[in-house]
């Protein structure tokens, strides 16, 4: 496997549906006209994965006081995200990319490095997307700790 495609500033977000953890499907461009932090993420109701949902669902209010609607993405089936979203009082979409087509097409999966062996699976990432659906920020291996609160910053909400 080659270098993923990433997607930088500027370019289009590529538009999905996907199976969410209610059991419904969210469709990425019937949030137009709102901005959303897009995060991908490896497996839900692990610790890092839990730790930066439950950032984003404890910075939900102020995110959404600015405008953006957040949504996590991983290959998890929906009764998985459901138990996650149950366990964890978590308040925004989770979508479920099964086959990791959606993952694959934003870059978010690959090889990456774990413990320092080359792995392929889901690159932790964050796409800010813009009202029109264009990315403002293409943010990959980030940190499940502490992301949030620097996302935040960048994005000069505190």
């Amino acid at each position: 496997m080659t270098d993923n495609v990433r997607l930088s500033a500027g370019d289009a977000a590529p538009d999905f549906t996907l199976p969410t953890d209610t059991g419904d499907s969210l469709t990425l461009s019937d949030l137009r006209g709102r901005k959303v932090v897009l995060y991908a993420y490896p497996a839900a109701m692990t610790p890092g994965c839990t730790k930066q949902a439950c950032d984003f669902r404890d910075s939900l209010a102020s995110l959404q006081a600015a405008g953006y609607e957040v949504v996590g993405i991983s290959p998890d089936k929906p009764a998985k995200l459901a138990k996650f979203r149950e366990h964890d009082a978590i308040t925004f979409p989770l979508v479920s990319d099964e086959d990791k087509s959606t993952l694959t097409t934003y870059g978010a999966f690959g090889e990456k490095q774990l413990y320092g062996k080359t792995v392929t699976g889901v690159i932790r990432s964050t796409f800010v997307i813009d009202e029109k659906g264009v990315i403002e920020r293409a943010l990959y291996n980030v940190k499940a700790t502490g992301h949030v609160a620097k996302l935040r910053r960048d994005l000069g909400l505190d």
